[in-house]
């Protein structure tokens, strides 16, 4: 079996400016690990028969942003944006993150564990936030043959816009992969739930008449690596009625008890700063009019106290602080199976962390992005010092999903990826993967990047032949 008009190989970028009769034949993928997940342990897929349609993705892109040159600006930036490589994971194993899921929701809920959390977050995150949830909050899973581990949880969890485009333009090339292929009416109505979201952000926060305005702010939002999902939002709020700008923080004012962009009112601010708690001056007017509850804020400095604080890892993968909570107990089992032991780095524990280093994975607090982190077991000593200076958790390593893709010279490349469930108030809204190699997921890596995640039934085994690679 052939893969529909895409080498697997090649990025979206890179192939983006090929004509049809550009673009190499296909290779086969020989996956390795957990490309597949069985009820029970990893399976490894021998035959890949569904890939990126390049034609589609760039029809789709086109479509949805509308502005030729924006498309081009998706070529020029996001050259490892897009993976041609799907992975498949069993439905078995899905439901159970969404068990997961809920199951942080109860802990999230606990007045003890709110009490405990927030005793060490600032205080903005303890500002009343009006109601709202915080929209697209990101859980991200690593796999292997032995484990499901979340890794962990973010508040503004980016690629959720780009996702959707990805699903439109996937393609099957046999029959037996068309029921995993998302349709058209399905990929409209995810986006049409994304917009929902934020109208429930806006009920939430007991606003009486309809949302008109939104503002997507972040720094220097033109320089972001992900601007162009920035426009794909902009383009599908506008789509449903919402007046939108994209601004930074700066740009904005607060005056007579509202918040402005240019001359436009703002309603809602979809939050995509990596300040969580709006302590740059840059925020001075961000942070006054979520003071005074002038507009709607999501997500919240509230949310990511609560979710997003690396330190949180450590309280939910304690059994002693979850005993506390009185939660039942298949709750518990649950939590301490499917989220690796992390800690505080502390003088306390420092002499036996480091002696386990190799086993453990190193985080600040308030990372993102896989910024500052460190694999234990490429840790130098003045890294070392400034873990042991404070700001860092250590949790115990759980290995991502291996896959296997064939390179341009024929020889096989090693790939990692993680399954990230985008969430509303406990509710899987999509699962996306992202495909990397290096120490964490990067966007840098010739054949990475987001890719979809297809749902295989209990029993179901991919099909073989076509000189798939065994």
């Amino acid at each position: 079996m052939r893969l529909a008009h895409q080498n697997e190989t090649s990025s979206f970028g890179q192939t983006l400016g090929r004509s049809s009769r550009d673009a190499p034949s296909a290779r086969p993928v020989r996956w390795s690990g957990l490309s597949f997940m069985g009820p029970m342990m990893g399976m490894i897929q021998d035959c890949y028969c569904v890939s990126l349609d390049r034609d589609a993705i760039c029809h789709a892109l086109e479509r949805e942003m509308g502005r030729p040159e924006v498309f081009e600006l998706v070529r020029q930036r996001c050259d490892y944006l897009f993976s041609a490589s799907p992975v498949f994971v069993a439905s078995a194993h899905l439901q159970r993150m969404q068990a997961l899921i809920q199951a942080v929701e109860v802990v999230q809920a606990h007045p003890v564990y709110q009490q405990t959390v927030l005793a060490h977050a600032p205080q903005i995150a303890h500002w009343p936030h009006g109601g709202a949830k915080g929209v697209f909050l990101g859980y991200d899973f690593h796999v292997s043959d032995a484990q499901i581990g979340l890794i962990e949880i973010n508040t503004n969890a980016g690629g959720a816009m780009l996702n959707a485009v990805l699903a439109r333009s996937q393609r099957a090339c046999c029959e037996v992969m068309k029921p995993f292929i998302p349709t058209a009416q399905m990929v409209h109505g995810l986006e049409a739930r994304f917009v929902q979201m934020f109208r429930e952000e806006w009920a939430l926060a007991g606003m009486q008449r309809p949302l008109r305005t939104v503002a997507i702010v972040d720094e220097q939002p033109q320089a972001q690596y992900l601007y162009p999902e920035f426009l794909l939002f902009k383009y599908l709020f506008e789509h449903h009625g919402l007046e939108t700008v994209i601004v930074d923080p700066q740009a904005l004012r607060y005056e007579g008890g509202v918040l402005r962009a240019g001359d436009v009112s703002i309603d809602l601010v979809y939050n995509r700063l990596t300040d969580f708690y709006l302590e740059s001056p840059a925020c001075d007017a961000l942070r006054q009019a979520y003071a005074e509850q002038a507009m709607v804020l999501t997500p919240h400095p509230r949310a990511h106290a609560l979710y997003a604080d690396k330190r949180n890892l450590g309280l939910l993968s304690d059994a002693s602080f979850l005993d506390s909570l009185g939660l039942a107990p298949p709750v518990k089992q649950l939590l301490l199976e499917m989220i690796p032991k992390s800690e505080t780095v502390d003088a306390s524990n420092a002499d036996r962390l480091w002696a386990g280093r190799k086993h453990l994975f190193f985080k600040p607090f308030a990372g993102y992005g896989g910024r500052a982190a460190y694999r234990g077991d490429k840790l130098t000593q003045r890294v070392w010092q400034e873990i042991m200076a404070g700001g860092y958790i250590a949790q115990h390593i759980v290995q991502p999903g291996q896959m296997r893709i064939q390179g341009d010279a024929s020889a096989d490349r090693v790939m990692k990826f993680d399954v990230r469930q985008y969430v509303y108030d406990a509710q899987v809204l999509w699962s996306a993967a992202r495909v990397y190699q290096g120490q964490t997921t990067n966007f840098r890596t010739a054949g990475g990047g987001f890719a979809p995640v297809y749902a295989l039934p209990t029993g179901v085994r991919l099909p073989v032949g076509g000189g798939a690679a065994r």
